[in-house]
Parts: structure tokens; C-alpha cells; sequence
């Protein structure tokens, strides 16, 4: 009953001393230990002198009465000073924008009145300055209690110094360097553990000898898993392992056996983790690491020293088949906990991928469940997420993944993975591993007009100024890589479009293509003529315009070759560009004349022959139409037969002379027939053609001299053509 008066009787104090109708107010019933009634009395208008700001701004600041209520409590004063306690309610209630009005009417009295602006800004800066000083006297004083102050920042000065290289000389640097490391031997991990004495570390260890590293790892040894997880210290980490050597880079790789759940997870770790298991570990490191995703048994037990050591899933589960479901259910719970946080760049989880869909069985409800995974997100009002198709495509085991994912799905699945890659489609095509890719989707997706026009339409885009067009088709038509993109619908699964030594990319699409057999419908011999259809104007038109410059690289005579048998369309322009590179002088004292290029030579000959060469045949399967590029290159090439037919170029004349569909066989043997003697002397000492033989003849001792045979190797095209004369 007490509380209720009390509440009553402010209610009533409120009314009488604003003279209007009071706000419902909240109060406590209890008045707070230690307050005071605080009375402001309102002043009169017409008493009221000017004050400054400060002063303003402390009346209208709201204070505690006695029943809790944050207000002005005013005396009775008459109806005159009612205007004055009715203004400071007003500002009491709306608070900051009251107070921005008290301002705006001090400055006005200040103007009135002549006196000087406020001096709030001057007060305030002034109080700043001075919390700034002692905010940094405490942040030294702070600084200086902690333990190893001075030798810290003692090492802090050297690494100033020793960070700027080009400034200091060598032996200064020196000096300094022993010094750094008087200082920290035996205190490193003092100095890991912080944001700017790690950077000390790191520099010394950027100047250190293999003792003083090796020193540097010893103690830190045990403590590398907590460097990784430091948002500084992983750079160390990095650092030791580049520099370290092969000792200290095993001490750091087992200390992150057993811990791997954790640290693929841990924001940190998870990026050196991912380095180190890609670009620093051995193989066998790596298949400890990459075990360990199979379940926690691989993490606690390890493979006897000297027992064989295999991440291969397939083998895993050979040996213990009953482990099946277990492994396969951790491993999907640890692939889907990081595809949900999007941490889908690194390469041991594209390697577990991998291990797991190679594992399952085709065709079963596991396949379809893990394309789905791949699948990009779809959710309404936002842009799907294409991040782990695009970063799969670049490591060597994503991108074998995304080649059997194209290869396993349907149309829509197909076109939906496709779809992952728009625009990057020229970084895919010039990656090492990504654009197999590409090659997958070419050659596994039935509707050709989809893929022609995702792949090539970004590629060599038809909009594009001609200029820029030629210029990118060059420099895909001469890189490794990405020529073969250009050129697949031209070649197939040619082996001289694959270099590659370990035959990487041979395998992988011959196991696509076994694929293809159960999941597309179309004739592969159809859908690469589609494709040829689709990309052959712009390439013929690039030949036509830019001839010389494919014509400077072996891959890019191989591109000329290519396209201008088996492309269709007009081809007219382009072999006249190609056939205008062998006009002027071919002697080998002009060496940029293409008549002196093994490659281009190869080029011309294999034009002029009209078609491809059949192994199993054994013959040359010339092309349908017939290019006629014989009559074209012998109308460049007549008035310099004889030395064509003398130099690195003499197989070009022979191609000439034995191909079919074409009358002027009879007209090149009788332009060389007064030239017997000259062929002679290009033919050297093997006038039998019998290389074999004449390299059996080089051997024999007492004979004619090695030497002099070796100066005198001989034209086999001019023997040829000598044989042809008769």
C-alpha cells in the first residue's frame, strides 16, 4: 500500500509542476541506497541570461529522484515559469535531438550576443589528445610488464632492420642476425604465440643455416599442431616446411597424425594442413593422412613400419568388407560437413571424393546421392553456388571427378554441370587438369548445339572484333593444353594430341568413353562431325588472316594441318594464305622461310598428300572433298624447285610428285631433270636410299672415313627423287 501512494504522489508532483497532463511512469518502489533528491529549479524567460553549451547540455541531462523516475523534478512556480519546465520536459523526452536544439540555440545567442563560438569542439579535442596520451602510456606500461619486454622489443628494432634487405649490407646483416639469434635461442616459443614477435622468428629463420633451423624446429617440436591453429604462427609453419628440409618437415607432418577431423574443420589449420598434404608431403605421408577420413580407428591405429601403406578405398574394403558401411557412412559425414560450410577448395577432400564415388557401386542410389552433392544450390532469389564444381575442376583428382560425374549423369545432370562453368571457361581450357573437363563435356553430351555453344561460344566468341577473335584462337591453338580443347572435334583421341608421358589424359577418356557406352545415345563419329560443323568458320577464317603466325610453332603447324582437313566449309582463303608461306627464297641461309621449319615442312607435305595417314592400312586416306592444295603450292614453288628439292624441304617435292588427283606429277620431274647433278650433291654418299644400310656403312673402320661421313649425311628426299627420275 505504501508502493501505491508513493506511485500516486509522484503522479501528482509531476502534474503540478509541468502544469500539463503527466506521462504514465514506471517507478521502483524502493528509493535506491545513497541518492539524493536532485531539484533543478526552472528558470524564467525573462531573467534568463546566456550560458554556455556545457552548462545547457548538464541541465538537460536526465538524473535520478527518489521513486526512481529519470526527469526534471521542478518547483511550483507561477504560470509564467510553466513555459520554461515545460520546455526542459520536452527535452528530456526526445533526448539527443533535444539536446541537438539547445545546441543550435546556444550558438544563435552566441551570435546575438557577440561572443565567440562554443567551446565545446575545443574542449573535446583537447580531452581527446589527452585520453589518447594516457591510453598509450598505459598500453607501454602494459607492455613493459609483461615478460621478456625488452628482449622482445629488442627483436622487434632487429627485424625493422633486417626486413628492409637492399638497405643493409651484408655484413651489417650478419651482425644483426647473430644478434636476433642470441636473443631468441631458447625463448622461441616465448615469441610464436604473438601476433608481432612470431614475425621475428620468421625473419630469422629467412636468414638462418640448416643448424639454426633445425634448432628453431627442436623447440618447437610438440607444439607445431598449436602453431597451425594460430593465426599468426601458421605462416611459420609454412615457412619451415619450404626451408626446413626433409627432417623437419617429417617432425611437423606427425604431429598432425591423429588430428585431422580437427584440423580440416579448424579455420586456420585447415589451409596449412591442405598445403602441406599437397605440396610438401611423400606419398606415404599422404596416405596416412588421407586414411584417416575413413574413420577414427585409421586415426588411432597406424600401419605397422615397413607394412604397406594405401589410401586407396577400393583395396581398404577388399581386405575388410564388413567395414564397408561404417567407413563409407564417415567418410559421406565428413565430405557433406565441409561441402555445407563451403570449405571446398582444398585437395585432400577432392581426393576423398573421389575415393568415395570410385567406391560406389554404378548405377546404385550412392551415385545418385553423391551427384546431388556436386549439383549446385539452387535456392530462390539467390545465385547458385558453383564454388565446388569450379574449385574440383583444378585439382587432378576433382577434375577426374567432374569427368565421371559428366560421364554417370543424365541430360539434365549434364547440362546442369556445364552450366557450373559458365564464364571460365578460357581459364578451364588452359589449366593442366581442368580442361579435361571440357574434353568430357564434348565428348559425352549428346546435344551438340548445347555444348558447342557453352564451350566454343565462350571460347571464340563470334561477337567478338576480328582482331581479338584471331588473337585468342592463336594463342589457343599453341598452348599444350588448351589446344587440345580446339582441336578434339578434329582429332578425336589422336595420341599425338596427348604428349603426356604417364598418358593421363588418354586414360581418362578412354575410361569416360567406356562410360559413354551405357549413358549417351548418339554415334561418337556423328558428334564430333556436329562439333566440326560448329567451330570451323571462325577457325578458317583465323587460318586465312593469321597464317604466318601458326606457322612460327610446331603446335601451331599441327593446328593448320588439322582444321584444314577436316574442316568443312570454304576452306579457299585459308589454303591460299597457307600456300603463300612457301613463296621466296628457301635456301637455308633464309631461316624464317618456312621451308626450313621441320614442322612446317611437315605441314606442307601432309597438304599436298591430301589426307591422313591410315597405320593399319598403311597408306594415306585423303580427305572428302579433295583440298587441291598441289596445284596451289606448285604454283608458288616452280621457279625454286631445284632448291626445295636440295634442301630441308626435298620430301615436300616428293609429296608433289607421288600425289594422286592431280596433273602435274609429269611437269615437277621434268623441272628437275636438268638439275641431276645438284640432286647428287644433295644426295651425299648414300645414292643406294638405304639409310640403314649407309648408317651399318659408318660403323666400318678402314673404309672411308667417319668423319668425312659424318660431314656428308646426304637428302634422302633428293635420293628419293633421284629414284623417281630413274
Amino acid at each position: 500500500m505504501a508502493a501505491g501512494l508513493k506511485r500516486k504522489q509522484a503522479t501528482e508532483d509531476a502534474k503540478s509542476s509541468n502544469g500539463v497532463k503527466a506521462k504514465k511512469v514506471k517507478v521502483r518502489d524502493a528509493k535506491p541506497a545513497g541518492k539524493k533528491e536532485i531539484v533543478v529549479p526552472a528558470k524564467k524567460a525573462s531573467k534568463r541570461t546566456p550560458v554556455s553549451e556545457s552548462e545547457e547540455l548538464v541541465e538537460s541531462d536526465t538524473s535520478e529522484d527518489e521513486n526512481g523516475f529519470y526527469g526534471f523534478a521542478a518547483k511550483e512556480e507561477s504560470e509564467q515559469d510553466n513555459s520554461d519546465s515545460d520546455e526542459s520536459e520536452s527535452e528530456a523526452d526526445v533526448g539527443d535531438e533535444g539536446r541537438e536544439v539547445k545546441k543550435a540555440k546556444v550558438e544563435k545567442k552566441d551570435k546575438v550576443n557577440g561572443t565567440k563560438p562554443s567551446t565545446v569542439e575545443a574542449l573535446n579535442a583537447s580531452s581527446s589528445k589527452e585520453a589518447h596520451a594516457k591510453q598509450k602510456a598505459l598500453s607501454k606500461e602494459r607492455k613493459a610488464a609483461k615478460p621478456n619486454a625488452d628482449i622482445i622489443a629488442r627483436s622487434k628494432q632487429l627485424w625493422e632492420r633486417l626486413r628492409r634487405k637492399s638497405h643493409v649490407p651484408k655484413d651489417e646483416r650478419d651482425k644483426l642476425v647473430e644478434e636476433l639469434f642470441e636473443i631468441i635461442t631458447g625463448r622461441v616459443k616465448d615469441f610464436v604465440f604473438k601476433h608481432d614477435s612470431v614475425r621475428v622468428i620468421q625473419c630469422a629463420l629467412k636468414y638462418a643455416n640448416i643448424e639454426q633451423r633445425k634448432m628453431i624446429a627442436r623447440e618447437l617440436q610438440g607444439e607445431f599442431r598449436a602453431l597451425a591453429e594460430s593465426r599468426y604462427a601458421k605462416f611459420l609453419i609454412g615457412k619451415l616446411l619450404v626451408q626446413g628440409g626433409t627432417g623437419i618437415q617429417e617432425m611437423i607432418v606427425s604431429e598432425f597424425y591423429g588430428h585431422i577431423r580437427r584440423l580440416i574443420n579448424h579455420p586456420e589449420a585447415s589451409w596449412i594442413l591442405d598445403d602441406t598434404y599437397r605440396g610438401m608431403a611423400t606419398p606415404e605421408q599422404k596416405a596416412i593422412l588421407l586414411r584417416e577420413w575413413y574413420g577414427p580407428e585409421f586415426a588411432i591405429f597406424k600401419v605397422k613400419k615397413g607394412g604397406p601403406i594405401t589410401s586407396d578405398l577400393s583395396k581398404i574394403l577388399e581386405e575388410s568388407p564388413e567395414k564397408r558401411q561404417p567407413i563409407m557412412n564417415y567418410l559421406h559425414n565428413l565430405i557433406n560437413q565441409l561441402i555445407q560450410k563451403k570449405l571446398t577448395g582444398f585437395t585432400m577432400l577432392h581426393d576423398a571424393m573421389l575415393q568415395y564415388f570410385l567406391t560406389c557401386k554404378p548405377g546404385s542410389s550412392e551415385v545418385t546421392e553423391f551427384l546431388e552433392h556436386l549439383k549446385p544450390d539452387t535456392k530462390e532469389g539467390e545465385e547458385p553456388d558453383m564454388d565446388l564444381l569450379k574449385n574440383l575442376a583444378f585439382t587432378k583428382s576433382g577434375s577426374r571427378l567432374v569427368c565421371l560425374a559428366f560421364a554417370h549423369g543424365n541430360a539434365k545432370d549434364r547440362k546442369l554441370l556445364l552450366r557450373a562453368y559458365k564464364d571460365t571457361m578460357e581459364l578451364l581450357a588452359f589449366d593442366t587438369h581442368a580442361h579435361h573437363a571440357l574434353l568430357t563435356a564434348l565428348s559425352v553430351i549428346d546435344d551438340t548445339k548445347l555444348s558447342s555453344k557453352s564451350v566454343f561460344g565462350e571460347l571464340i566468341p563470334q561477337d567478338a572484333p576480328a582482331d581479338a577473335l584471331h588473337d585468342k584462337i592463336l594463342a589457343l591453338a599453341t598452348r599444350l593444353d588448351a589446344r587440345t580443347v580446339l582441336l578434339y572435334p578434329f582429332a578425336g583421341s589422336a595420341k599425338w594430341l596427348f604428349p603426356d608421358p604417364n598418358a593421363t589424359s588418354l586414360t581418362l577418356l578412354t575410361e569416360v568413353h567406356a562410360i559413354r557406352a551405357s549413358t549417351s545415345k548418339k554415334d561418337p563419329a556423328v558428334r564430333l562431325q556436329e562439333l566440326v560443323r560448329a567451330v570451323s568458320a571462325p577457325l578458317l577464317a583465323a587460318i586465312a588472316a593469321r597464317a604466318p603466325d601458326f606457322a612460327t610453332s610446331s603446335f601451331g603447324c599441327q593446328f593448320l594441318t588439322e582444321v584444314l582437313l577436316g574442316a568443312g566449309g570454304d576452306k579457299a582463303a585459308a589454303l591460299a594464305a597457307v600456300a603463300d608461306l612457301a613463296a621466296g627464297d628457301p635456301r637455308p641461309e633464309n631461316e624464317a622461310h618456312i621451308a626450313n621449319s621441320a614442322a612446317g615442312c611437315r605441314m606442307l607435305k601432309s597438304l599436298v598428300q591430301g589426307g591422313r595417314f591410315d597405320a593399319e592400312a598403311k597408306k594415306v586416306v585423303p580427305v572428302e572433298p579433295q583440298l587441291g592444295f598441289a596445284e596451289l603450292l606448285w604454283g608458288r614453288v616452280k621457279g625454286r624447285v631445284v632448291e626445295w628439292a636440295t634442301g630441308p624441304g626435298a620430301f615436300v617435292v616428293v609429296a608433289l610428285v607421288e600425289a594422286g588427283g592431280w596433273e602435274g606429277e609429269k611437269e615437277v620431274l621434268g623441272a628437275l631433270k636438268g638439275q641431276r647433278k645438284a640432286l647428287e650433291r644433295a644426295a651425299g654418299d648414300r645414292l643406294d636410299g638405304d639409310d640403314k644400310g649407309a648408317k651399318k656403312g659408318k660403323k666400318r673402320k678402314g673404309g672411308k672415313g667417319e668423319e668425312e661421313l659424318k660431314g656428308k649425311k646426304g637428302n634422302a628426299g633428293a635420293r628419293l627423287l633421284l629414284q623417281k627420275l630413274g
